[in-house]
């Protein structure tokens, strides 16, 4: 009987937080440029915030705590003050749909400095409430499950995450002292990110703020994630045991830009490969799409990073794209009906050519090729 009236009590919260959120919306949208449509209300509300109404309840009363302990006083235009629920619309906004500080503002019914500093408030609460959101695996039964995921999309085994990068492009100003550094190989000022992603397209692990004149190999070495790896503190579970006694250990799938390693596994390079190589590295392709597809989706929803960023402060850049990658994964925890209706694509990078690395450990090539026959011989394509 007791979770029977717990079921009930948070029906009638979620209920009660629902009404609340109508409420909120109804007056709140009388207050936008344009007119909404009443029998379009819903999908006006995730056209705008690019959430639904439940993962908006939901962000409201994670990061309520920071954003309202501030005595800073925000307002519109005719004096009236912002209340939570409008500082986070705000937010969503200005992260979500790429338009500028002005054209938000106008939007809004407020002034651009208002749009600058709620936004950045909102990032540093979600930083500092929506941590949980974006963490490794921590226990055997949840990276049980990812490699269970990961294999039953083209068969390869022990797969813990696939890894990738994308570049945050930047429009700087001539007087920029280091801008020859954001300068990448497409002559482009760009800040790099690269994750780790589980088979959900779940980010588990960021890396940002790197000038996009680094490679990738070599942001993979400036990483924690490299160092826990390195060190056998992560990746280092369950060991899957080969007919021929070989084991593989708990490893990552990335592309020819990475170095391979024990715990990243790379594609082989080359033309006119045997069969079992192509085979592997037609498994291979199929598994590390994931994080590609993960990065266009963050690219697509969260469009303040998506394309060229006037000006940004370089400093505050990378926790914005930390906060857009949280908020990515609260909408996958969430999930949020609005997802249903993105198509996925796999460019976040268009225009960029694969690296290649040329560093590849001895120990790791031998079990590549071992998982390569092992394969080849197990499944059929």
């Amino acid at each position: 009987m007791g979770p029977i009236r717990g079921s009930k009590k948070k029906r009638k919260i979620d209920f009660e937080t629902e009404e609340a959120s109508n409420d909120w919306w109804n007056h709140f949208s009388k207050r936008l440029v344009g007119s909404l449509s009443p029998t379009k209300d819903l999908d006006q509300f995730e056209s705008i915030f690019k959430v639904s109404r439940k993962t908006f309840n939901y962000i409201c009363s994670l990061v309520s705590d920071p954003m309202m302990a501030k005595t800073t006083n925000f307002v519109f235009l005719d004096g009236k003050s912002m209340s939570l629920n409008d500082q986070v619309a705000l937010a969503l906004r200005r992260l979500s749909s790429g338009d500028s500080l002005i054209g938000v503002a106008n939007f809004f019914g407020t002034n651009h400095s208002t749009v600058s500093q709620v936004t950045w408030r909102f990032v540093e609460a979600i930083e500092e409430r929506g941590l949980h959101h974006l963490q490794w695996p921590s226990t055997e039964e949840e990276i049980t499950q990812i490699k269970s995921k990961f294999q039953n999309i083209r068969g390869l085994p022990n797969c813990c995450g696939a890894i990738d990068t994308t570049h945050i492009m930047m429009l700087l100003s001539a007087s920029d002292r280091t801008i020859d550094v954001w300068l990448d190989r497409n002559d482009n000022h760009s800040m790099i990110l690269q994750v780790v992603v589980d088979p959900d397209m779940r980010f588990r692990d960021v890396v940002t703020g790197y000038p996009g004149k680094m490679d990738d190999a070599s942001v993979l070495k400036k990483s924690n994630f490299f160092d826990l790896s390195k060190k056998g503190e992560r990746l280092s579970g369950k060991k899957l045991k080969l007919p021929e006694g070989t084991e593989i250990q708990e490893y990552i799938v990335g592309h020819s830009g990475f170095p391979l390693l024990p715990w990243l596994i790379t594609p082989y390079q080359g033309r006119d490969l045997p069969e079992t190589k192509t085979e592997f590295n037609k498994r291979h392709f199929a598994t590390k799409l994931v994080a590609q597809r993960a990065l266009a989706r963050l690219k697509d929803v969260w469009r303040m990073i998506h394309g060229v960023m006037w000006r940004p402060d370089k400093n505050r850049l990378p926790r914005v794209i930390l906060a857009c990658c949280i908020l990515h994964n609260i909408m996958i925890d969430m999930e949020d009906d609005a997802l249903d209706e993105l198509t996925l694509t796999n460019q976040h990078d268009s225009g960029y050519r694969t690296e290649f690395c040329d560093i590849a450990d001895k120990n790791a090539s031998v079990s590549r090729d071992k998982l390569a026959l092992y394969l080849s011989g197990r499944v059929a394509v």
